[in-house]
């Protein structure tokens, strides 16, 4: 699929939508809207925002970039907003003028909003479905980003020395990311003892002995990965081991039903099956067990009560865990099957047969 091809259906999607609510136009403010709308566009100055810092405006006819004046030049150099047919509207940047030119240009019709906006209806979860399945431009973009982010952070656990602070690691992984501008937005690490504590470890200066995690959500274009990989100095114990095996299955038994037409929620149920078959019935509710991603670092976080289908080239990332071990990668959800699109590209692998389908995923690297 061809640039322009993507656009074309991205704004049908758009307008299908427009169509079934009755409404005019629709406003898109959030930074993930604007980086899928635009085909990997970023309107975004501080990496970490929820909001861009211009917005787009869309009706049944015609598509439009609001933007104060500061923005609005590198939006239609870099971005190239107006060869995708966005018509640019600017203002001042002293003058608080948005409202008032959605206004105008939508003649005060019913209008749609990813976020709450003066008279608008609110359709944050209805726009964000929009996004779920990915055009082949999409997928390709992501398939590149899987491969560059698992290859910077194994690489950065390779070189990771015993005695190394837990922020010293995660800076050395940020810097293999930037060489090629992928984001860091979600950065977890933790150290021995650390792993076995917490679920979600913000990286501190605490130094590895033996045991050390990283997880990584890393971003381009708007799309996101997540992934997870464990170095240990010195030979794994027994014990260990057969938790971290265990930790995967019950990974790979979650992708592998993770089949596009089926209830999202199926999946983790599944999940919560093979806890049980493993001899850990009550570890899935220490943590969350992941669910949609794509364009946020989690679409939902699927529960009992999750409404979503999984949809053909969807992103999902699970992330089971067992008290001190964790397993997580990011597939595509295809009717031949999970498409692995973070995976082990140089660090030691393992192999699993789950539902008929043989996984490769990333062993513990053991350093000496």
């Amino acid at each position: 699929m061809s640039l322009k091809k993507e656009i074309k259906e991205k704004e049908r999607r758009v307008r299908e939508l427009l169509r079934s609510k009755e409404l005019k136009a629709l406003l898109l403010k959030r930074q993930a809207n604007f980086c899928w709308m635009t085909c990997g566009g970023l309107n975004l100055v501080g990496i970490a925002t929820e909001f861009g810092a211009t917005s787009l405006l869309i009706t049944r006819n015609s598509k439009f970039l609001i933007s104060n004046n500061i923005e609005a030049p590198r939006m239609m150099e870099e971005e190239q907003l107006e060869k995708q047919g966005f018509i640019v509207k600017t203002y001042p940047w002293h003058e608080d003028q948005e409202t008032s030119i959605i206004r105008e240009l939508t003649e005060e019709s019913p209008l749609g909003s990813d976020t709450p906006f003066p008279d608008a209806v609110t359709l944050t979860e209805e726009i964000a479905r929009l996004r779920y399945s990915f055009t082949p431009e999409e997928v390709k973009r992501y398939r590149w980003l899987g491969k560059k982010v698992s290859y910077a952070l194994e690489k950065t656990m390779m070189r990771t020395k015993k005695g190394e602070k837990e922020s010293a690691v995660v800076g050395r992984l940020c810097r293999e990311l930037w060489k090629d501008r992928i984001d860091p937005i979600t950065l977890m690490s933790a150290a021995d003892e650390r792993i076995y504590k917490f679920r979600h470890p913000i990286p501190t200066e605490k130094r590895v002995e033996k045991f050390l995690m990283v997880s990584v959500n890393a971003r381009k274009w708007g799309l996101i990965v997540s992934l997870t990989r464990f170095v240990h100095f010195g030979k794994l114990s027994d014990d260990l081991r057969k938790k971290y095996e265990a930790n995967v299955f019950i990974d790979c038994t979650m992708m592998a039903h993770t089949r596009p037409g089926l209830f999202a929620r199926e999946v983790l149920q599944k999940g919560i099956d093979a806890y049980r078959a493993e001899g850990y019935p009550e570890e899935w509710t220490l943590h969350h067990q992941g669910g949609s991603i794509g364009y946020t670092g989690r679409d939902y976080r699927t529960h009992f009560k999750t409404p979503d289908i999984i949809q053909e080239n969807q992103a999902f990332t699970w992330n089971p865990s067992l008290t001190g071990t964790k397993s997580e990668d990011t597939i595509l959800a295809t009717s031949t099957g999970p498409e692995m699109i973070t995976y082990p590209v140089i660090y030691p692998t393992l192999t699993m047969e789950v539902e008929g389908i043989t996984f490769i995923r990333p062993n513990i690297l053991e350093k000496t």
